[in-house]
């Protein structure tokens, strides 16, 4: 199998320009634990900090598919931020929460190489007991539960007017 490219810092430049285009602010959401992450470690919440990386925010911007860098202003001191296209865990538009969340590329490359080594190298979903979340079931009365394409409802549907 051929090793590709991660396509984390081409999504990240298209929600990037995405948000944009529709007139909203984009935010990033960065682990600030890993190597190489330079940004203002008093801001640090949890091993992550959010950072607005709209025009109106920052200066000298770039980004590439290796880093993001540019220049802003936290409790009125310019700093200098750079940080690898790894780093960064989300990207969204803070008046909507519309964006996206990256997956961890090691996790996804130890879950495929797990998952191809089982199967005769062919990935397959882990089960649903392997997840780290949980489902649980809820009971309801079966009387009023019909379901699509039941047609022994009794009563036909209708409409009141209330003034």
């Amino acid at each position: 199998m051929q090793t590709m490219k991660s396509n984390q810092p081409y999504l990240l430049r298209a929600f990037f320009d995405w948000i944009l285009d529709n007139g909203l602010t984009p935010y990033i959401v960065v682990n600030a634990t890993l190597p190489g992450v330079e940004v203002p470690t008093q801001f640090v919440k949890d091993g992550q900090i959010v950072l607005n990386i709209s025009p109106s925010a920052c200066v000298n911007f770039q980004m590439d598919l290796e880093q993001i860098s540019f220049q802003a202003r936290f409790s009125g001191q310019p700093m200098l931020v750079w940080l690898p296209c790894a780093a960064v865990g989300a990207i969204y538009a803070k008046e909507n929460g519309a964006g996206t969340v990256f997956a961890d590329a090691e996790e996804l490359q130890q879950a495929y190489a797990e998952s191809a080594s089982d199967e005769g190298n062919k990935p397959v979903s882990k089960s649903a007991s392997d997840s780290k979340k949980s489902l649980s079931t809820v009971d309801s009365n079966s009387e009023k539960v019909t379901k699509l394409g039941d047609k022994k409802s009794s009563t036909k549907p209708t409409l009141k007017v209330i003034k």
